[in-house]
């Protein structure tokens, strides 16, 4: 019978290795550091002292900032996982949200019931639409994937220019008063954290409990294995751009009910933040490897980088520089986690044989 202290020891060293664990440290020691520097400020309504950074209102701003990532990056790091790049996503944004705004103007529904129905649908069509195409011509056309959606990227935000004329449209109240339910009387919005949420808990599922989910990793480890093993390696390629697409769509949908309006300049350099998300959350570029709690993670720390330089009062172009490092750091990390595994498994081996 194994102690107590044996079976505690493993389980303590995983947990302490474990990706998610290092990232999870990570935020909550940039959080300490803020709640530390951030200073405080009187709240008019109450009277009281506040933190500048560990208060409920700028605590829920920022997740709802990360949210819009997250739903990306989730979609976005199937994409990576199986090998590829998707580089239209924040264009997909875009235009899923202009063309909606326009859908909703022109059709004019008068019951919010309806209003959000039409929305949802026209939204997530859209980036369906968006997400198949890139994902036929990758595997059509035989192009790098890269090369693919910058050209969409492109494409699809150049679209979005022409159809609104490169003017903001607003998108009927019933669907912001939809995304801006609250639960209380601070006015605070949960519901694209909780969207946020369940999409985190269906790519994690779908990734880690489906059949189609272990296709992907094994096309991304390794696609002429997974040819040799009989898998559908074009249609499970389309499935997971169709499945970026669908995020990106979604996202839009929660972005532009959220602030009340789309535009065409919607978005614009998140496809960098949303690889970026997968990068610093464990994705690995070759393939073959990823999480989507991972990047939720990642994109809650990128989004906490942005805040700590606002609240800080930093200079806002150190921004770019920060993240930057973050990618750096995390790619190095990748590759020396790859080393020592190989070198373990190469050990292993040795010792198995004498």
């Amino acid at each position: 019978m194994k102690s107590p202290v044996t079976t505690t020891l493993p389980m303590l060293r995983i947990l302490l290795g474990s990706q998610q664990t290092g990232l999870i440290l990570v935020i909550l020691l940039l959080g300490a550091v803020l709640s530390i520097f951030a200073g405080y400020h009187v709240d008019r309504t109450t009277g009281e002292l506040v933190n500048n950074f560990l208060n409920s209102r700028t605590l829920m701003q920022t997740a709802t900032d990360a949210s819009f990532f997250v739903i990306m990056a989730v979609g976005a790091t199937m994409v990576i996982i199986s090998g590829g790049i998707d580089l239209s996503v924040g264009s997909i944004y875009a235009l899923s949200g202009v063309m909606t705004a326009m859908v909703l103007r022109a059709m004019a529904p008068e019951a919010p019931f309806a209003v959000v129905a039409l929305a949802v649908v026209t939204c997530v069509s859209l980036g369906v639409l968006c997400g198949l195409l890139n994902g036929l011509m990758v595997v059509g056309l035989r192009v790098h994937p890269f090369i693919v959606t910058l050209g969409t990227m492109w494409v699809f935000r150049g679209v979005a220019f022409v159809a609104s004329e490169a003017e903001s449209i607003l998108v009927p109240q019933p669907l912001t008063d939809a995304i801006k339910l609250s639960f209380g009387s601070d006015a605070l919005y949960p519901m694209p954290m909780i969207i946020m949420l369940l999409i985190t808990a269906a790519g994690a599922v779908y990734l880690s409990r489906t059949v189609m989910g272990r296709h992907v990793f094994a096309v991304g480890g390794n696609v002429e294995a997974g040819r040799y093993a009989g898998l559908r390696i074009d249609r499970i390629l389309v499935g997971v751009y169709v499945i970026s697409g669908l995020t990106a769509g979604i996202a839009a949908l929660v972005g532009s009910s959220y602030y009340g309006s789309a535009s065409c300049a919607d978005a614009t350099g998140y496809e960098l933040y949303v690889i970026a998300s997968a990068v610093v959350g464990g994705a690995s570029l070759r393939g073959g490897r990823g999480s989507a709690v991972n990047a939720m993670l990642g994109a809650m720390l990128i989004v906490l980088i942005r805040q700590s330089i606002r609240t800080l009062h930093l200079d806002q172009n150190y921004e770019w520089v920060v993240i930057g490092c973050a990618i750096i750091v995390a790619v190095v990390l990748d590759q020396v986690n790859r080393r020592l595994t190989a070198r373990r498994l190469a050990g292993a081996d040795r010792s198995v044989t004498v």
